[in-house]
């Protein structure tokens, strides 16, 4: 069950009537009941994982709590960093760990044959698991209070808007809305309704139909000229961005009708100067908390530009990872990690030259520079094997045959989908608001609303076709 899909919003329908009869207390309970349900049509095999998880860190928390010795708190942390990650990796990494091993070992002159399991990968893994890992830590770091109430701790974790693609929402921010009471008015379901609509625009509008220029060029069994690669990495840029974000504001839609106030995931990323105001700006809850949990453990940018960069690289390596068992992901996740550590340098490089400053210090022009940095980045994040990539880099520096007449078709149904899009966001911008829509006169308002539900209605890719960051 997806948000785009018809059961779903059949499922919200019967959900939210009910929710809103209930006592606060009962909707805790009621809560737990529509996320696991909701959970158990993907496979009913994913809640013995969830409720694993769920008891062993709710547990954990309240150890770490009691102990009074520091070995004790730390040893109680290990049980839920080590059993979290040996969950995580068992079903999603030990085959591609084992393949490697076995490729490491054959290039050393050894054959090995690699042992693989068959496991199913439960949808939303990474996500829950982060969730409640980073619970564990803040117990242990005394940035909350473990919480007594299993019921609570139960909605955190399984909490149905987030479950599946986050955001990774930590526990400071989440925990004292779901003991607390939540006074649902009806300024919080219209600006929930209006990011609930606006995220299924972005997903059914702009990224699905993106998707039909992007899949063939990636899995024809023609060789792509550069220029269609390049397109299709400016088509990728957008779908992806309209996929995630549109499931974020969804996620954030329902949160609000729910009577919760929940992050924002993506804030105009492609509006974005330089590498480092990226990752402020997209996927901030797995940024934030790759920040907060490994960057700033590993020292930060406390012991020396050569340190700082080791520490940047590794996050951005295990930031790339955590999205898939795939060298691709690594190697979309190295070149952010470099793209950071060239932008921490700059300044060490760069002449104090007049004329450079002029051309390049504009706002906009570092913008396209970036968003063209980024689309490289994206053509390695969406390419399917190592080999893909090569030939992806061998077209664009060789075979790149930029044919106008033959691909202004192309071309067009690509704005088509993207300057509506662009359109709002800049309205977003310029505001400084990313809900900037609900505070403009009724008119325009309603001619905004009006404009995105027939795009939407008419133009819209139906089918429930699943959101790109299910499957990490």
């Amino acid at each position: 069950m997806v948000f785009n899909s018809f059961g779903f919003f059949i499922f919200f329908i019967f959900f939210f009537g009910i929710y809103l009869a209930l006592p606060h207390r009962a909707r805790n309970g009621f809560l737990i009941a529509g996320s696991y349900f909701f959970y158990g049509v993907w496979d009913i095999r994913f809640l013995i994982l969830l409720g694993l998880t769920t008891l062993i860190d709710y547990s954990v928390g309240l150890a770490i709590s009691r102990a009074r010795e520091e070995r004790w708190r730390k040893g109680y942390l290990l049980v839920s960093v080590l059993s979290n990650l040996t969950i995580l990796g068992l079903f999603k990494y030990f085959n591609f760990f084992s393949d490697t091993f076995a490729d490491i070992m054959a290039l050393c002159g050894l054959q090995v044959h690699p042992q693989h399991v068959r496991l199913f990968l439960p949808v939303g893994i990474s996500f829950y698991t982060f969730k409640s890992l980073s619970y564990t830590i803040d117990v242990y770091r005394r940035t909350v209070a473990a919480t007594r109430d299993l019921i609570d701790y139960a909605v955190y974790v399984s909490f149905f808007p987030q479950l599946l693609a986050g955001p990774i929402e930590r526990a400071p921010q989440l925990l004292p809305q779901i003991a607390g009471m939540r006074i649902i008015t009806w300024e919080k379901i219209q600006g929930g309704a209006y990011q609930i609509f606006w995220g299924l625009f972005l997903k059914v509008f702009v990224a699905d139909n993106l998707s039909l220029l992007v899949n063939p060029i990636f899995t024809q069994t023609a060789t792509p000229t550069g220029f269609e690669y390049l397109l299709a990495g400016y088509a990728f840029a957008f779908q992806i961005y309209g996929d995630f974000a549109g499931y974020s504001y969804i996620s954030r839609g329902i949160a609000c009708m729910l009577g919760f106030e929940t992050m924002f995931n993506f804030n105009l990323p492609y509006f974005s100067r330089n590498p480092r105001e990226f990752w402020h700006r997209w996927h901030i809850s797995l940024s934030t908390w790759l920040r907060d949990y490994l960057y700033i453990p590993l020292g930060g940018n406390q012991h020396g530009t050569f340190k700082t960069s080791r520490n940047l690289m590794v996050t951005m390596l295990l930031g790339g990872l955590w999205h898939g068992a795939n060298f691709t992901f690594l190697i979309w996740g190295a070149y952010h990690g470099l793209l950071l550590i060239l932008h921490r340098w700059a300044p060490f490089f760069t002449p104090n030259v007049s004329w450079l400053k002029r051309i390049f210090g504009g706002s906009w022009i570092k913008m396209i520079l970036l968003f063209h940095a980024v689309v490289l980045g994206w053509l390695f994040f969406r390419a399917e094997s190592f080999r893909q990539i090569i030939m992806i880099l061998d077209a664009m520096l060789g075979n790149f045959q930029f044919d106008p007449a033959g691909h202004h078709q192309l071309l067009g149904r690509m704005a088509f989908y993207v300057v509506p899009l662009l359109a709002v966001q800049l309205v977003q911008y310029q505001r400084d608001n990313l809900l900037a829509v609900l505070t403009m006169p009724l008119p325009v308002r309603a001619f905004v609303y009006t404009a995105l539900f027939y795009l939407v209605t008419i133009f819209g890719l139906y089918g429930a076709q699943n959101f790109i960051y299910l499957q990490f």
